[in-house]
């Protein structure tokens, strides 16, 4: 029985709007085990991509009142690689890459969050078309932006690997926020960044006969699954 003034409506996302966004409510989430993939792609033989992942990897991410002071803390194991060969694994864990024993972990840690808005034109023009006033508007003239699921953020941030860190960003996806079936609240996201291995003294390579190397020196990073609320 609901009481007066009471609704029956069951909300099923976070009610919060940030530039036409519905995004997360301030709080601590952690990512899903269950929905996530930290993977990488590489060049090899200078003619095909070579696709891999991290099987175990944990993240910590702290929404904020104001989405671009929010944080991000990730760790990877190193050990968790898997690209599906077994004998290929066995080497990026070695000293040659990875060095696993030595250096068991890597690590992403954000500095800060920047809103990439919509600034192509197509976005202007499919706006002004929909104007009902007349083509001949201006910028100012035009209707608001709808709400809408999803939006893209860069993240700037310091990768560790073998205990060297460089500044990379990361041109993140925002996929929306909810409330899952168990009543949690969540949101999904996918970050990719592109990183040279050397700057991090991932050097080991072998020359082709025909000319380039067996190995790219570009890795790109490719991160995706949701986050759960915590606190």
């Amino acid at each position: 029985m609901l009481l007066e003034g009471e609704s029956d409506v069951t909300v099923d996302r976070p009610i919060r709007e940030w530039n036409g966004l519905i995004i997360p409510d301030p709080g601590v989430y952690t990512l899903d085990e269950a929905h996530k993939r930290i993977g990488f792609e590489a060049q090899h033989m200078m003619v095909s991509p070579i696709r891999g992942e991290f099987a175990k990897g944990s993240a910590t991410i702290v929404v904020a009142g104001d989405p671009l002071r929010s944080s991000i803390d990730a760790t990877i194991q190193a050990d968790s690689i898997n690209t599906h060969n077994a004998e290929r694994d066995a080497h990026l864990s070695s000293p040659d890459f990875l060095d696993v024993r030595r250096y068991p972990t890597l690590r992403y840690r954000s500095t800060g969050i920047a809103w990439e808005s919509d600034s192509d034109p197509i976005f202007h023009w499919a706006r002004l078309r929909n104007n009902p006033l007349s083509r001949r508007g201006t910028a100012a003239d035009l209707p608001p932006a709808a709400t809408h699921a999803s939006g893209r953020f860069v993240i700037q941030g310091y990768l560790t690997v073998r205990n060297v860190s460089r500044q990379i960003d990361m041109h993140m996806e925002f996929g929306g926020a909810r409330r899952d079936p168990y009543g949690r609240e969540i949101f999904g996201f996918s970050a990719t960044a592109e990183i040279d291995r050397a700057d991090y003294g991932l050097i080991w390579n072998v020359m082709l006969e025909a000319g380039g190397v067996l190995v790219g020196r570009k890795i790109r990073i490719e991160i995706a699954g949701e986050a759960i609320r915590d606190s």
